[in-house]
């Protein structure tokens, strides 16, 4: 599998369509601005802190992607005008391991869009040699918890004060 060019049709529980696929050079802006949209909630769900703005050297590592150590998947809506409306991808932190993040903008969370690229990236994943997913979630943040339970996958969590670490074990 080739998941520099990875593409996929999903349709989510409101019958919206979306298409999963590899992130592209030519995706910055529309990246940043499913950022933007989202609310200060969301953002500190994805990134344990309120960032509302990014350096040049963040915004350079979420899009230099080498689709081998570092996967990035993108959810474009295709109704509308085909804007990024989520995100998912891993990176590799030890052999056969990656940890893996998601973003959804809000106004489509709760429609299966994370558990969609979660399925997206496992199968990535797990053509690609990996045995485990992990994941260091905020305590509170039940749906994202909730993504990986439904997954399909064995799963083990460890508490530690009030971040959920997760592994996600491939078949």
């Amino acid at each position: 599998m080739d998941a520099a060019r990875y593409a996929a049709i999903e349709t989510l529980r409101d019958g919206r369509a979306i298409e999963i696929r590899a992130l592209r050079p030519g995706d910055r802006d529309g990246l940043l601005l499913a950022l933007q949209e989202s609310s200060a909630e969301s953002r500190y769900r994805r990134f344990f802190s309120g960032k509302s703005r990014f350096s040049d050297d963040e915004i350079a590592y979420f899009l230099d992607i080498d689709f081998s150590t570092h996967v990035a998947l993108v959810a474009v809506d295709e109704r509308g005008r085909g804007a990024i409306v989520g995100g998912g991808r891993y990176i590799l932190i030890g052999p056969e391991k990656a940890e893996v993040a998601f973003f959804v903008v809000d106004r489509c969370q709760g429609n299966g869009m994370g558990a969609a690229l979660m399925r997206h990236l496992a199968a990535i994943g797990g053509k690609a040699g990996l045995r485990e997913l992990s994941a260091d979630v905020l305590a509170d943040n039940a749906a994202m918890l909730k993504v990986f339970r439904n997954s399909g996958l064995q799963v083990q969590t460890a508490r530690e004060a009030d971040v959920v670490h997760v592994a996600l074990l491939l078949p």
